[in-house]
């Protein structure tokens, strides 16, 4: 073979890589999209009165297909290491457009957590396309290449965006409400379609030393501490990114009182950044590192969620009041002072702060364009003419009134940034594996997908069980902050252990300055 043959031959294979990465990412796209779709139709069907779920009811439906994508993420990912991506995905696609199909024939609770459970599949394919992807591109390249696959996941802002505009269509605008069983069929359809484009159209590649291993061999990197911390992170920013794609859109309706359709288009506002901007991620990761975007995506995501933790409020409180500096009786009592005879004959008299004005008026408060907290302090009288009064006894009662839209705007545009953010972690994250377990993605990317859909199913039915026990829709963002912090102290604690051992006289010099 000459070197014209052998220039031509990598051209041949940079070629395929590239279409197999991106057929790839387009069957990863359908499958998020349907793996989403419980967070739209089940919102749609109880706020339209189809059905009278409760919170922690609706925070199951949405959660369970997550958590078959979750659970099987791991068995799929040796398979593809086994078997080839092309062969396990397209078998995939064509398996659960049966559950996705039967959707439309259901009528009770039960009969929708059955059918999750069954198109709940569609969440492995990310298991499934990573270890694929992977194994075409180069290590250098690798990071840039998971994170263009990686932003299939905008498939769930697809969904967010178009499925209520397409509900409202299909429905008439609620006129003809069971036509919405013509959603889930068009999903199937287009789950079949796509299995068959993949079929036709990939080529069967498996990983060097693939077909040698045994089951025990390839689960042995799981032994690694290092392998379950990404998986945290992945919790946090995969199952959390899972998590708001579909909890956002009832989030909207309730706290904002919007439409369905709305909901699901500032919805998307988080969830389509998150998958596109992955592939940004990826880049990243591979010129500045993993761990450096990895500092800077936690570190946001910390402030945007305790931003967001906010929530819209309207308080009446005790405030500062005036006490009195020294027994008598009270002579004189007005809006603007109290007047108090002392023992000796001397007159005290204290000024009364006043309430002036409204602190937000009606007007303001239906077009919801405030966007800092309004406060106003004043002072009522607490004592009447004739009363004896002693030293420090109250005379007047201090009033605190807070008011706090929490502007919906600003919410979206803290949410976006997240989403935004989470997008570039998810790729740093997975620029990890490939890097540690060059052989072993699929397994190593099995268990941590398996983690992060854990997180995706976990997280709606703790929100769930959290607005009810609280009444407050922020306590999402409380229960992200925490385990945000719980991720960044672990990880710098790895990082300053690992330079401890690594260089151990850098690790000084730097601790001295």
């Amino acid at each position: 073979m000459t070197e014209d043959n052998k220039d031509e031959l990598s051209s041949a294979e940079k070629r395929q890589a590239w279409w197999i990465l991106g057929v790839n990412t387009f069957a990863f796209t359908v499958c998020f999209a349907a793996w989403m779709m419980n967070g739209v139709l089940i919102t749609y069907l109880v706020d339209n009165g189809v059905h009278d779920w409760d919170p922690s009811e609706m925070g199951w439906l949405i959660g369970i297909p997550v958590l078959t994508g979750a659970i099987f993420r791991l068995p799929l990912g040796i398979a593809t290491d086994k078997y080839g991506g092309r062969i396990v995905l397209g078998l995939l696609l064509l398996f659960v457009a049966v559950p996705m199909y039967m959707v439309s024939f259901c009528d009770s609770y039960w009969q929708f957590f059955a059918a999750g459970l069954g198109f709940g599949f569609c969440g492995t394919s990310f298991a499934i396309g990573i270890a694929y992807t992977s194994i075409w591109f180069p290590k250098h390249q690798q990071g840039t290449a998971l994170g263009i696959f990686g932003a299939g996941n905008a498939g769930a802002g697809l969904t967010s965006l178009g499925a209520p505009q397409l509900l409202n269509w299909l429905t008439d605008n609620g006129q003809n409400i069971e036509n919405w069983r013509y959603l889930p069929k068009m999903y199937a359809v287009i789950l079949v379609l796509t299995g068959l484009l993949f079929l036709a159209t990939t080529t069967k590649r498996l990983p060097l030393g693939s077909a040698t291993k045994t089951l025990i061999d390839r689960l042995k990197p799981l032994k690694e501490i290092r392998v379950w911390r990404f998986g945290l992170y992945y919790f946090f920013l995969f199952g959390g990114f899972v998590s708001l794609a579909q909890w956002l859109v009832p989030y909207y309706v309730n706290a904002y009182s919007t439409t369905v359709a709305l909901a699901g288009a500032l919805a998307a506002c988080n969830s389509l950044p998150s998958g596109v901007i992955r592939a940004v991620g990826g880049w990243m990761s591979d010129k500045i590192g993993a761990r450096t975007v990895m500092y800077w995506v936690l570190g946001v995501s910390l402030a945007c969620c305790i931003l967001l933790i906010v929530p819209q409020m309207d308080i009446h409180s005790p405030g500062s009041g005036i006490m009195a500096k020294a027994p008598g009786e009270v002579v004189a009592v007005s809006e603007a002072k109290i007047v108090v005879e002392t023992k000796d004959g001397q007159q005290r008299t204290y000024e009364l702060k006043r309430k002036e004005g409204e602190l937000v008026t009606e007007e303001e408060r239906n077009k919801g364009v405030l966007i800092l907290p309004r406060s106003m302090a004043w002072q009522e009288p607490a004592v009447e003419v004739g009363q004896q009064v002693g030293k420090k006894e109250l005379l007047a009662r201090g009033i605190t009134r807070i008011f706090f839209q929490a502007n919906i705007w600003v919410f979206t545009l803290l949410s976006m940034i997240l989403g935004a953010v989470m997008g570039i972690g998810k790729a740093a994250v997975y620029k990890h594996i490939p890097d540690y377990f060059p052989n072993d993605v699929g397994v190593v990317g099995g268990i941590v997908g398996v983690l992060g859909g854990l997180g995706g199913f976990i997280c709606p039915v703790i929100f769930g069980y959290l607005l009810r026990s609280t009444g407050l829709w922020t306590s999402c963002w409380m229960f992200f902050a925490v385990l945000i912090a719980v991720c960044l102290i672990w990880m710098h604690l790895v990082i300053q252990k690992m330079l401890r051992e690594k260089a151990p006289d850098l690790y000084h010099r730097i601790e001295d300055h």
